[in-house]
């Protein structure tokens, strides 16, 4: 049997991965009709949006909607519509680490890939291929493989694809347009290889051949889990030397440098700052901690739940660093912190170390004002209630401000945190800055973002990570 032409898709979730990736796929295969479809009613109106005012942030995103929507891309809440009509169904629901129960603070919480799983086998009247996009543990595919084959109509089959996204925020549009690889798991049956060929031949549109993977179902679900594990790992690996630096005396950019000009090691992903954060990165390290604890690997387990630990020691370590060096107490001082995203150009905050120092400055009864140039003061007051769910939002609020601008926010402060590198920071006009501060005047920089000595001129007590002034 041939593979199936692909002619409708629908993706389940408008969500960070969702959204980005079948709107490329849409203006890359104009003879493709894609519909994301979501629950949230909100969401898909901001997709909808007159003057595409989108719910995510990421660079170029706007100019893909523009071209396809109304064409051939297509954004609805009817979800069982989306369903009944694909060849082809994408997954993209969220994947949280579990809060409680089996496997809590470790585990996936797959509550919202079932949901959708048993949705598509109650609705769908034809044959469908699934596709896993979601970031899951090894051998979801045959969970969802299960439910669909125990609740299909008669004559009704699915094949499961399992095709993660290696995005990187801030660069999602880039990364679709010119991926790295695409990689395809599928089972390796003639079926499960026609499903997977059909997939391929989506992405051949604008993808060249040999950078289209074909692998089994699970290998290309542990892919993801290791390729963001290794990546981790390294920015861990650079931090924990950022420490040995400050001790010594060295500079961690200096080091950083001479090890990644090491062809074996090249320069990528040895930045130090003051963590990592987003989506992904932990909650795939602990999904793997997770699952090597459940093949009995304890020393597996414990190597990569060390990375994590020392992501969180970082951050404990920078915001001690600040204390420390404001003469042991910042009780009742007032601290700007600039950037709150995650990383630059995303409006994502997802595990964003922001929320971690600005966490441990209230503890220490610190006043605070917050500036990020993307994320909405809505999203702040949320992550900064989850961070503290015993405090009162009018509480935090006596503490902490939402500025309008990074000069607002550094007006009268005691000292400076930069916690994301936005490009903005490095062009502030720091004379005027520095002239409406309380003196002495200290900048920490948790992200090697600006020019220290420049700084120390014009009068900034400068603090830079990984570096022992």
């Amino acid at each position: 049997m041939a593979p199936a032409k692909v002619s409708k898709i629908c993706c389940i979730g408008a969500g960070y991965v969702g959204g980005p990736t079948c709107a490329v796929i849409a203006l890359k295969c104009p003879n493709i009709q894609v519909t994301i479809v979501d629950l949230n009613k909100s969401r898909i109106d901001a997709w909808n949006s007159p003057d595409f005012n989108l719910p995510i942030y990421e660079p170029g995103l706007d100019d893909v909607v523009r071209q396809a929507r109304g064409r051939n891309l297509f954004f609805s809440v009817d979800v069982d519509k989306g369903i009944q009509e694909a060849d082809l169904i994408f997954v993209s629901v969220n994947t949280p680490t579990k809060k409680s129960g089996v496997g809590a603070g470790f585990a996936a919480d797959l509550n919202y890939v079932e949901l959708a799983t048993r949705r598509i086998a109650a609705v769908a009247t034809s044959s469908k291929i699934v596709v896993e996009k979601s970031t899951v543990p090894c051998r979801t595919a045959e969970s969802m493989r299960t439910i669909l084959e125990a609740n299909s109509k008669p004559g009704c089959q699915f094949q499961i694809l399992s095709n993660p996204e290696f995005l990187a925020e801030g660069t999602a549009i880039s990364d679709l347009f010119a991926p790295d690889r695409v990689l395809i798991g599928s089972l390796q049956t003639p079926e499960g290889k026609d499903a997977c060929k059909s997939l391929g031949d989506v992405y051949a549109h604008w993808v060249p051949e040999n950078k289209i993977l074909t692998v089994g179902l699970w290998s290309s679900e542990l892919s993801k889990l290791a390729a963001n594990a290794m990546l981790a790992q390294r920015i861990s690996s650079i931090n924990a030397l950022s420490a040995i630096c400050e001790a010594t005396g060295a500079n961690i950019d200096e080091v950083a440098h001479a090890v990644g000009c090491d062809s074996r090691v090249g320069p990528k992903f040895l930045k130090a700052s003051v963590g990592f954060g987003g989506s992904c990165f932990q909650k795939d390290i602990l999904n793997l901690v997770y699952l090597s604890e459940s093949l009995h690997l304890p020393e597996v387990a414990a190597y990569w739940k060390q990375v994590v630990e020392l992501n969180n020691y970082q951050k404990r370590r920078f915001s001690k660093r600040v204390v420390d060096t404001l003469f042991n107490t910042i009780t009742g001082k007032r601290i700007a912190v600039l950037g709150f995203a995650f990383k630059a150009d995303t409006g994502d905050t997802r595990e964003s170390a922001a929320i971690t120092l600005i966490q441990h400055f209230q503890e220490e009864r610190a006043l605070i004002n917050i500036y990020d140039p993307q994320v909405a003061e809505s999203q702040i007051w949320q992550d900064l209630s989850e961070a503290s769910p015993n405090v009162p939002l009018d509480q935090i609020k006596k503490q902490v401000t939402i500025s309008k601008s990074a000069l607002e926010a550094c007006h009268k402060a005691e000292a400076i945190v930069i916690a994301t590198e936005w490009k903005e920071f490095k062009e502030i006009d720091w004379r005027s800055v520095y002239s409406h501060m309380n003196k002495p005047a200290f900048l920490f920089d948790g992200r090697l973002l600006v020019d220290a000595e420049k700084l120390r001129e014009i009068g900034f007590k400068v603090v830079s990570i990984g570096r022992g002034e």
